[in-house]
């Protein structure tokens, strides 16, 4: 049984820009096809804008809100929202207070999966 805490995890900075904690990855377990971290913003930051050729991620808002952008389409989200972004779908994140939020990719995130314009 494979079993990681949170708190015990070091953040670090993705490729686009945002802070992440991994709890579940290839970095610290046996992971095949998925990966789960949590990602937290300050207000007015945000990600690069960017798209996964292989990944498709979800996004699950924690705490505070958030300004979404898939493909062009943009909305306020905020906690209690799940966000579907497709593979290959160009999206950014950015945070209006203080932002957390649990990220799952699939298969698990890689910076080599990082695309910019």
């Amino acid at each position: 049984m494979i079993v990681q805490q949170l708190e015990k995890q070091s953040p670090f900075t993705t490729k686009d820009g945002s802070t992440i904690r991994s709890i579940l990855d290839r970095t610290n377990a046996p992971v095949e096809k998925q990966s789960l971290a949590e990602a937290t913003m300050k207000p007015g930051q945000a990600t690069d804008r960017h798209y996964h050729k292989l990944s498709e991620e979800l996004y699950f808002l924690l705490e505070g809100t958030a300004s979404m952008e898939i493909d062009g389409e943009s909305r306020e989200v905020g906690p209690g929202d799940a966000i579907l972004i497709p593979t290959g779908a160009w999206h950014q994140i950015t945070a209006k207070t203080d932002l957390r939020f649990l990220c799952c990719c699939a298969p698990p995130y890689e910076h080599a999966d990082t695309y910019f314009a």
